[in-house]
């Protein structure tokens, strides 16, 4: 029976210890243009596979209005859960391939935002449960359909363009910038059309939630990297954003690891912000 005060990270040998018990459901979320294919050749024993671009997001033609990977209605996640066989008492574990950088992240803030209590993210992701002898598979796990999973709106906050524009000149806010500095500086863009970053936001790298193993740091150091970078601004005047909304939500599972309250989420983020004829700054060479 999962306990309250459940924490948003669990590690490979908790999560060996709750395959015995089977009383919970394991998502794969690993997203590449190779996700189901991989997923097909290898996956965590029982896991279900869920696809980031078609039921995590609502993907436009047109990335200026939402981004790259903008949230689905609440209506088409409340569908996507019950396709999954989740109920409001499910204990869910997702997991990926990049150390909960690129999707299983993303799955965890939607499931809070969704006011879901009972979801962790695998530390370390697909390889550390290898390495601690979880047992893989190769079948197709077919879900159980749940009741209608109701979602009446998203509980947690989220910040759109606008209040970012605000937020980054108004002095007493933070806007922080997840993606590697040298995408951050402008140095290189391997996925936008446009290098650079908001005027004004500060870059905190997802990378260094993580220490040389791929696993989350301990609480206690991820509350010194975050102190250090608040300057005293409390959540509700803080945003954090990446590329396209994914990788945002890895920075916000750290801050939640770490006994942060969550700031808000921009979820359209760089790859929104950079076609809208908005200001941008890059480093000076």
């Amino acid at each position: 029976m999962v306990k309250k005060g459940l924490s948003p990270i669990v590690g490979a040998n908790e999560l060996l210890a709750l395959h015995q018990q089977q009383d919970f459901i394991l998502i794969d979320v690993s997203n590449s243009h190779d996700a189901f294919t991989n997923y097909q050749n290898r996956h965590l024993k029982g896991a279900l596979f869920v696809d980031l671009n078609a039921q995590l997001a609502d993907i436009k033609d047109d990335f200026s209005k939402g981004g790259r990977h903008p949230l689905p209605t609440t209506e088409q996640f409340s569908r996507t859960l019950s396709s999954l066989g989740i109920t409001k008492n499910s204990h869910v574990v997702v997991y990926d391939d990049k150390s909960a950088a690129n999707s299983a992240a993303r799955f965890w803030w939607m499931l809070k935002a969704a006011g879901h209590e009972w979801v962790q993210v695998l530390n370390g992701g697909l390889q550390a449960a290898q390495k601690a002898g979880y047992p893989l598979e190769k079948d197709i796990n077919q879900p159980q359909q749940a009741e209608p999973y109701k979602i009446e709106k998203w509980q947690l906050p989220l910040a759109d363009m606008a209040e970012v524009a605000s937020a980054a000149t108004d002095g007493k806010s933070i806007v922080i910038d997840v993606r590697d500095s040298e995408r951050y500086n402008g140095i290189v863009e391997p996925v936008d059309l446009v290098a650079g970053h908001i005027p004004g936001a500060i870059n905190i790298p997802f990378k260094l939630n993580l220490d040389s193993n791929g696993l989350f740091l301990p609480p206690e150091a991820l509350q010194k990297i975050y102190q250090e970078s608040f300057n005293r601004a409390q959540p509700a005047n803080m945003i954090v954003h990446c590329g396209s909304g994914v990788t945002a939500c890895h920075t916000l599972l750290a801050m939640a690891y770490a006994g942060f309250e969550l700031p808000k989420l921009y979820v359209g983020s760089w790859s929104e912000w950079s076609r809208n004829n908005q200001p941008i700054a890059a480093q000076k060479l």
